[in-house]
């Protein structure tokens, strides 16, 4: 045999080594998998997932009617606020069934297996408080109704802190559930937490001052406040560090809550009527009896007028109150039944036409306004020409 000859048979005896080796390589993959587990059974762990997704709808929609026919049974308030926040936990749940029948078809080492296990019951765990948080968002109706012995704004941070707690304790069960003990980290927070504070001092205070605003009721969301002369408009939002105030001209300022609750605060929406405080002043010229009839023909209007507040409630009266350099001063001073900023503006319009009226055609006098007179007699020194008109 010659040398072409061997060449030739050792290429084929390599050929068939390799295709022996390459049918046995996908025999082992095919019983034992590439990390210990069967193709046959991940075939199976796929195949039942994506039944479960394909499923999904179906399920959801069976899961919504049946819940549906339980609330409507019951006649359960918010029902469909409450169909609506479990919805997306719900089209959640056949994923979470596919992944554990799944696992299930899989052959898994031990550790492996428990791992995976931990998985599921966390994404278990995942839906369950999900869902409790979705529906604290629903339960605000009730905390609503609160609102009569708390402030709407004590209501609101009292429903952010249960959310708070209900994450809180949703993380905490996940974490215990993989072997994480919560109560080193919660004491390493407590640490940092004291190391924060010494250097977020001003943080901390602006918390405690929101507190402090809200338990003390000193505004709400709505009301119309002015801080200290710095700031006048309508508050908006009661944070948990500040306050936003949108003014009058519609540009938003923000307060930090530790100057709310130190400086003065007027909140002119608890007033409990709105003053008309007017100096009217009339001519020199005018008579005691034209003064008089000005005085009494405004009070009767103001008394027998159901807009303005009546004594002893409040204090009404219009009294001459000084001579003024070119005017004899009435001061008039009274209370509106309303608070409202455009109803009391056409109220105090409605008085000054029937002021005007009274003191210019009723008392026949005018109004004054600031002038000087002067009088000269004579000039010294000085004499008149006597003028001659010209001849024609």
């Amino acid at each position: 045999m010659d040398n072409a000859t061997k060449v030739v048979e050792v290429e084929h005896s390599t050929v068939f080594d390799w295709f022996d080796y390459v049918k046995e390589l996908g025999l082992d993959v095919w019983q034992n998998g590439i990390p210990g587990v069967s193709l046959i059974n991940i075939g199976q762990a796929v195949g039942v997932f994506l039944f479960f997704i394909i499923l999904r709808r179906f399920i959801t929609k069976f899961t919504m009617n049946r819940l549906q026919n339980i609330l409507e049974k019951h006649e359960t308030q918010g029902g469909g606020s409450v169909l609506k926040a479990l919805a997306e936990p719900i089209r959640f749940i056949p994923v979470v069934l596919g992944l554990f029948f799944a696992d299930q078809c899989l052959d898994l080492p031990l550790p492996v297996e428990k791992f995976t296990n931990t998985i599921v019951k966390a994404l278990i765990l995942f839906v369950i408080f999900w869902s409790v948080f979705n529906l604290v968002s629903v339960a605000t109706k009730i905390f609503r109704k609160l609102e009569k012995v708390l402030t709407p704004s004590l209501v609101e941070w009292l429903i952010k802190l249960i959310k708070f707690l209900v994450v809180l304790m949703g993380v905490a069960s996940i974490l215990e559930l993989f072997g994480i003990d919560i109560g080193p980290i919660l004491t390493g927070l407590g640490l940092f937490s004291v190391a924060v504070a010494l250097g977020a001092k001003d943080l901390f205070q602006n918390i405690i001052a929101g507190i402090s605003i809200i338990a003390e009721s000193r505004f709400d969301v709505g009301d119309w406040v002015t801080v200290d002369g710095k700031v006048d408009g309508t508050v908006e939002f009661i944070g948990f560090r500040s306050t936003r105030i949108r003014r009058f001209d519609k540009a938003p300022v923000y307060v930090p809550n530790s100057a709310l609750s130190d400086n003065c605060l007027i909140n002119f929406s608890k007033m409990t009527h709105r003053r008309i405080l007017w100096n009217i002043g009339v001519e020199y010229r005018t008579t005691t009896e034209q003064l008089k009839l000005i005085q009494e023909r405004v009070m009767e209007y103001i008394s027998s007028n159901d807009n303005y507040a009546q004594a002893p409630e409040v204090s009404t009266f219009m009294r001459v109150v000084q001579f003024g350099e070119s005017s004899i001063d009435f001061q008039l001073y009274a209370f509106t039944n309303t608070t409202n900023w455009m109803d009391w503006l056409k109220i105090r319009e409605d008085l000054a036409y029937r002021i005007k009226e009274i003191v210019e055609v009723e008392a026949g006098t005018s109004f004054a306004f600031p002038s000087q007179s002067i009088y000269v007699e004579s000039v010294p020194g000085v004499v008149a020409e006597n003028f001659t008109p010209p001849e024609d």
